[in-house]
């Protein structure tokens, strides 16, 4: 059977999406997605692995995304939920558009320098041939291409800049720059930041307009250019240095983004969540507290700044994390919660209780 997703729902989906981001929609968005249909065909061959990097390039980007159309035909989508494909070639793939080695397993792909280089040495140059930008777009392509409006594939995750200077400067090299270096550094990141956005918008020329609308690995709808933003580095730096290195470039990216949204994983970096919030244009945070911290439920007062200065909320503990965040908070406004995985078909009357409560459905 095909993915169960007629393409009339789409807008609705882009109607409700836009009224959340303006701040108009009375309600949170709940994506649910329910697996366990039936896909009505036999599974390919192709072993079902995270990351797209893992397969040879001699796999025909045809049958990758065979396999996602597979996968999504086993699920169902409820309340604002979607079907989509992550285009996952590992985080940071910018460095590997740019020349870095990769090392890529079927759970997790990593960048390197081929040869390390002094921070004022990095050379960033556009290469139209590149192995893995022409992978990237081959199986976007691919993707828009057999789903034709139905189903939508993600923006690859291109990386946060300092993270993707990091790829170049590897351990603590790039440390050391930052006090020995300042303005080599600060020249790479805005030399790495006009490459980055040059293959934004490459990406995007194949992806527009058959794709229905704009979403990065998050799963955020969105029907004008978005990206979900982050800087893994900063985890090891103070404010200080986030407000001299990093917001700058951060800042020219969100003004350029229709919809940006940032990425803040973990307790280290907490201590950055006030400068981001003072930008105009970040629409929003994702808050991850990471392994071995307590669950979105237990960190109120983040959420709390996070709503008191304006911006919207992304959680990912599915309908307890809704819950309890919400209750905190006082209202479900601005929140857009994602579950799946931990639901099927057994529990579509409990999750059509929810979205009800919600005044989704």
């Amino acid at each position: 059977m095909p993915i169960d997703f007629p393409k009339s729902r789409w807008e609705k989906i882009r109607e409700d999406s836009r009224r959340w981001w303006a701040g108009e929609l009375k309600r949170p968005l709940i994506q649910v997605c329910l697996s366990g249909a039936d896909p009505g065909r036999p599974e390919p061959k192709l072993p079902s692995v995270p990351q797209m990097s893992f397969y040879d390039m001699s796999v025909p980007a045809e049958n990758i995304i065979d396999l996602c159309d597979y996968q999504l035909s086993k699920e169902r989508f409820l309340g604002d939920a979607f079907p989509a494909t992550f285009a996952n070639f590992g985080p940071g793939v910018v460095a590997a558009f740019m020349g870095a080695r990769v090392q890529t397993e079927a759970e997790s792909t990593w960048f390197g320098p081929v040869e390390e280089r002094e921070i004022a040495d990095l050379r960033f140059e556009y290469d139209p041939d590149n192995v893995w930008l022409k992978r990237v777009k081959d199986v976007t392509r691919a993707a828009v291409e057999r789903w034709d409006g139905q189903a939508m594939i993600s923006m690859t995750d291109l990386g946060g800049n300092l993270d993707i200077l990091s790829s170049f400067r590897p351990g603590e090299k790039l440390l050391f720059d930052l006090c020995d270096h300042p303005e080599a550094v600060k020249k790479q990141t805005w030399e790495a930041h006009e490459m980055w956005w040059r293959y934004f918008e490459e990406i995007n020329e194949v992806l527009q307009p058959a794709n229905p609308g704009y979403t990065a690995w998050a799963r955020i709808f969105s029907t004008v250019p978005s990206y979900m933003l982050q800087c893994d580095f900063c985890y090891m730096i103070g404010p200080d240095m986030f407000d001299e290195f990093v917001r700058p470039e951060l800042q020219a990216t969100c003004k350029r983004l229709g919809n940006a949204f940032y990425h803040l994983d973990g307790p280290g970096q907490l201590p950055h969540l006030d400068s981001l919030l003072t930008i105009p244009e970040l629409k929003g945070v994702q808050w991850v507290p990471g392994s071995g911290a307590p669950g979105e439920e237990h960190w109120p007062e983040v959420y709390r700044k996070i709503r008191d200065a304006g911006k919207l909320i992304q959680l990912f503990g599915g309908i307890p994390s809704l819950d309890a965040v919400s209750e905190q908070l006082g209202s479900a406004e601005g929140i857009v919660a994602m579950a799946g995985g931990q639901y099927d078909d057994s529990t579509q009357d409990e999750i059509e209780e929810v979205l009800k409560r919600y005044d989704v459905i």
